[in-house]
């Protein structure tokens, strides 16, 4: 089930599986040690359901039989928004236990219903056709990558191959609450329309890939502690995926709204965190500034190379771009 390239990247480097217990992740799980490629799981245990203390038992007693290793995650009670509360809880401790131990990889069991519930859901939302393509087989960030191998297989291919070997696995009950928007999607939308165009919804699918490569240029983004910059590429769609992109590493998601405003002004503040400064031929993403005071040659010196007041603080703090951006 995954593919060769997939496999020969992942045999010669160090991976960490974001293991659930569910059908998805144990079919990875297993299809990794068919593949003997190296691995460790690591499993969040929210404590909100009894079946949970039942599939951290399950992911010891794996751990324990084919001898890899078992980091565990006890979470706080998670009062309002879960979804994106357990979300934010399990990225963070993966990303913990990639750095202490130095993993190149973190791999998930995202499958093709996930991306096609992701589409619809934007679909309804408003969105492009970079935004609908959504996740990817291989996507990096700053300090690892994530590779998802199942991403061009439905959900009923990867419960065929669990029951076909026999293949103990958990039910999450809260996946049948339709409150949740996400399971909303999936039982009234996504899942029959993969019922009855699973073949139809894969080939869509390669093509909006096809697509979205001739759409994005390709930009190098120029990344320091706590800013980015790269060369606009006069393109306002490629320059938003780049800011979408590099704001996503930093744990911020632009809204539609922000989206379009990106279209129209030099500068924009978003989340009151971040500001995008659109200077010359470039585009840079800094943390909100600090009013402070700045000696006068310097002022005159920006003045004079026409540079966005908005721009000034950032540079003054850090001369080097400063003096790229004159040259």
């Amino acid at each position: 089930m995954i593919e060769k390239k997939i496999q020969t990247l992942l045999s010669s480097q160090k991976n960490l599986l974001a293991f659930s217990a569910g059908g998805d992740s144990t079919a990875l799980l297993f299809e990794l040690l068919k593949n003997n490629i190296p691995f460790d799981i690591a499993i969040v245990d929210y404590n909100q359901r009894e079946q949970s203390k039942d599939e951290i038992n399950y992911a010891k007693e794996l751990a324990k039989k084919y001898n890899f290793n078992c980091f565990i995650h006890s979470a706080k009670t998670i009062n309002k928004n879960f979804e994106a509360s357990a979300r934010e809880i399990r990225y963070d401790f993966f990303e913990h236990i990639i750095k202490l131990h130095n993993y190149d990889n973190l791999l998930t069991a995202h499958h093709l219903g996930d991306r096609f519930e992701w589409m619809l859901m934007q679909f309804c939302k408003g969105a492009g056709c970079v935004e609908l393509s959504g996740m990817q087989m291989i996507s990096y960030t700053d300090n690892y990558t994530i590779i998802r191998p199942f991403l061009e297989f439905d959900k009923s291919e990867l419960l065929d191959y669990l029951h076909k070997n026999n293949i103990k696995y958990f039910e999450d009950e809260s996946n049948l609450d339709e409150n949740i928007k996400r399971n909303s999607f999936r039982h009234r939308y996504s899942k029959p329309l993969l019922e009855k165009y699973l073949d139809g919804i894969k080939k869509s699918f390669k093509y909006i890939d096809e697509d979205k490569k001739s759409l994005i240029k390709d930009i190098e983004i120029k990344k320091g502690l706590d800013f980015a910059y790269f060369k606009t590429s006069k393109d306002s769609r490629t320059d938003i995926f780049y800011i979408d992109k590099y704001l996503k590493t930093q744990g911020y998601m632009l809204s539609a709204k922000e989206r379009e405003q990106l279209k129209k002004f030099s500068y924009l503040n978003v989340g009151r965190r971040f500001e995008i400064i659109t200077n010359h031929n470039y585009i840079f993403i800094t943390l909100v500034q600090p009013n402070i005071k700045m000696a006068k040659d310097f002022k005159e010196r920006c003045r004079k190379a026409k540079i966005n007041p908005k721009l000034r603080a950032f540079l003054y703090k850090n001369q080097e771009i400063f003096t790229k951006i004159l040259d």
